[in-house]
């Protein structure tokens, strides 16, 4: 598999958001370039509505980090996500998005509704997160591949300075942004 270094609905998302972001911004842009990569590989027969829900995702997952300068950043991220989703007259993958930024934390398989898109972002995120310790099938030298052609750019430097700033602010809860139940399913 190729790697691919633009994904355009993603690029044209954070675009919007470069001011914003400032100097985070090639750091994680490429994070989501990396996750889009992964999410493809995870998905080998992925069809263009899929890709756009993806693309879609992966560029707000985050983005309250810089927009609302916190951790506890998924409910404010998928806000931001919403506004675009209605704005582009999208609304109808609006609940399929919503989920799929909630549960990219999740500890453990997510099981629910709009499985097979958020169970593979969640993998995707943590393949990146963890810089490739993780794979979940992924070929080692995909990964290696999708690093050289998307470097992390300091992007794990700034995850680390937003979890410090939260220690600062509540030392009780570090990392708020995990999801310890599945929100999705009555099992869980």
């Amino acid at each position: 598999m190729k790697v691919n270094t633009h994904y355009p609905i993603a690029e044209k998302v954070l675009l919007e958001y470069k001011i914003k972001i400032d100097s985070d911004f090639i750091g994680y842009r490429n994070h989501v370039m990396r996750m889009l990569n992964y999410c493809h590989y995870l998905l080998p027969e992925i069809d263009e509505v899929q890709s756009r829900k993806l693309q879609i995702a992966a560029a707000f997952h985050d983005i309250a980090l810089w927009t609302h300068d916190r951790v506890d950043y998924l409910v404010p991220s998928y806000n931001e996500c919403k506004k675009y989703l209605i704005d582009k007259n999208m609304e109808d993958i609006s609940e399929e998005v919503q989920i799929i930024i909630d549960m990219h934390h999740l500890i453990g398989t997510y099981q629910g509704p709009y499985e097979e898109l958020t169970e593979i972002f969640r993998k995707a995120d943590l393949v990146d997160f963890s810089g490739g310790l993780i794979k979940f099938g992924i070929e080692p030298s995909f990964i290696k591949a999708v690093n050289s052609a998307l470097p992390n750019a300091g992007f794990h430097l700034t995850l680390l300075r937003f979890t410090f700033k939260q220690l600062l602010r509540k030392p009780w809860d570090p990392l708020p942004m995990m999801r310890r139940k599945n929100l999705y399913n009555k099992s869980s």
